[in-house]
């Protein structure tokens, strides 16, 4: 095999067979991996242009019923600082991101019990009748199909839920106490009603093998999600893998990259995790095929809590500085900061 031919097909066709993904991961080195960058890039500048759209994220509430092993607000790590915002906070994050220019709301949480479906509307539907034109985006984890569609006739556009991985045995080791097939079962409850849903992985996790990234990307390309959000491995330390070594920017931004070539009007973020992991993390994201950052519009006096991992970037701005530096950041690496909704542009074909 030669990989230059298999990076060429794949820009070429969106597809590649599992075998050949295979030895693009096994063998691929620097020369080839600017090589995959380039045709990654040519694909998202056909598709999207230079343009990088923005979501403003308000992470809610960092109480969780999950005990994800490497998840800083796993239910039995008891030194998380728990919170969680009101209806009221909640709004004015939104008021903040409006005057800000934004769009899309991203409502991310843990798996809280308290944030009933009653609850849930009522912030879907305060939200969606203040701003009509702006579109929500849900993130809470694994829920019943009702509630899935009592969000979605609320008013609710999107749905993240990232499926970690397509390992069955890597699943089960990291997730004690879930199901493997109910979270695949609820992505596919989410397209079935009618959100944008976003899937997604980590890089770099303990005891992964190339062979499972492939599994990865063929199920993200049978999936075919409207977003998908990729990032290192990043351990916190007050959780079962707080010792074990992070993943690497490279790796990220090589599947990444595939995935652009896989999955064209893929709208992939430029995540936090990989500006936490490299100063520069977030532009070689986007040089790699990233379309989608999400500044943080939650209080600072939240923003430490809601630790995911260690080291987590920008905790300490403000809405407006997270908007600004995220601009400029997007502009020296050569694109430009959308402010519109940023939907899927295959969704929006099949809409009109």
């Amino acid at each position: 095999m030669d990989i230059y031919e298999i990076i060429n097909d794949l820009y070429k066709t969106n597809f590649a067979p599992r075998e050949e993904l295979l030895f693009v991961l096994n063998n691929i080195d620097d020369e080839s991996k600017k090589y995959l960058i380039e045709k990654s890039h040519l694909t998202r500048m056909k598709t999207y242009g230079n343009k990088v759209y923005t979501r403003g994220l308000i992470e809610f509430t960092n109480y969780c019923v999950r005990n994800c092993r490497y998840c800083g607000i796993r239910a039995e790590n008891i030194k998380a600082d728990r919170y969680r915002l009101t209806l009221e906070e909640i709004l004015e994050c939104a008021d903040i991101g409006a005057k800000l220019g934004y769009k899309t709301y991203v409502l991310q949480g843990g798996e809280d019990p308290y944030y009933t479906d009653r609850v849930m509307v009522e912030i879907i539907e305060k939200i969606k009748k203040k701003y009509p034109d702006s579109a929500i985006t849900i993130s809470l984890g694994e829920r019943s199909y009702e509630s899935y569609q009592k969000m979605f006739k609320a008013g609710a556009d999107r749905y993240l839920l990232r499926h970690e991985t397509a390992s069955k045995e890597l699943y089960d080791e990291l997730h004690p106490n879930a199901s493997f097939e109910n979270r695949r079962n609820c992505l596919l409850d989410l397209k079935e009603i009618g959100y944008q849903i976003g899937a997604g992985f980590m890089v770099g996790i303990p005891n992964q093998t190339n062979e499972n990234l492939v599994e990865d990307l063929l199920y993200i390309k049978d999936l075919n999600p409207h977003m998908c959000g990729i990032g290192p491995f990043i351990p916190h330390e007050d959780t079962p893998l707080s010792k074990e070594k992070a993943g690497s920017l490279d790796d990220t931004t090589t599947l990444l990259a595939l995935l652009r070539l896989l999955l064209p009007s893929v709208l992939l973020p430029a995540t936090t995790a990989l500006g936490s992991i490299n100063p520069v993390g977030r532009e070689m994201g986007i040089k790699a095929g990233c379309n989608v950052v999400m500044p943080n519009l939650s209080p600072t006096t939240v923003r430490e809590k809601y630790s995911l991992y260690n080291g987590k970037i920008c905790t300490g701005d403000e809405a407006a500085e997270c908007r600004k530096c995220i601009e400029g950041r997007i502009n020296r690496a050569g694109f430009e900061l959308d402010m519109s909704r940023g939907d899927n542009i295959e969704w929006k074909r099949r809409l009109n």
